[in-house]
């Protein structure tokens, strides 16, 4: 797979964002429910109190499914927008086995993940 211009660009974004920032926008993008969930945690207002300035931070394996799960919200919304975006992320996609995004991330599945955006920013329906 080669890095296009928008997946570099998403990259060095979320690598740049602070964790809080990724959440804040996950949570207005996706709902904060979708968010702890993807996160794999099992509080659903979790990611509520990750947001706040003040609150507890995610542990490691939450913050890579966060970013994971921004990059791959970035790409998608820049390339279809936010309501094609959303409807993505709860969906069956064929190429992560007919599991959706959101499983695909709870599942750290983040190199299929990242087939299924590319297929899915580049319109490129094979393989």
């Amino acid at each position: 797979m080669s890095i296009t211009t928008s997946t570099g660009n998403a990259y060095l974004n979320t690598s740049r964002m602070g964790i809080r920032e990724i959440v804040r926008r996950l949570n207005a993008a996706l709902g904060p429910t979708l968010v702890a969930g993807l996160a794999g945690a099992k509080d659903k207002r979790i990611s509520h109190k990750w947001a706040k300035q003040d609150g507890p931070e995610p542990n490691a394996a939450a913050t890579r499914r966060l970013m994971d799960g921004y990059r791959a919200w970035s790409e998608v919304s820049q390339s279809q927008g936010d309501h094609v975006a959303r409807l993505w992320f709860i969906g069956s996609n064929p190429w992560l086995a007919e599991d959706s995004p959101v499983e695909a991330l709870m599942e750290d599945r983040f190199k299929e993940l990242r087939v299924a955006v590319q297929a899915m920013t580049e319109e490129s329906f094979t393989g």
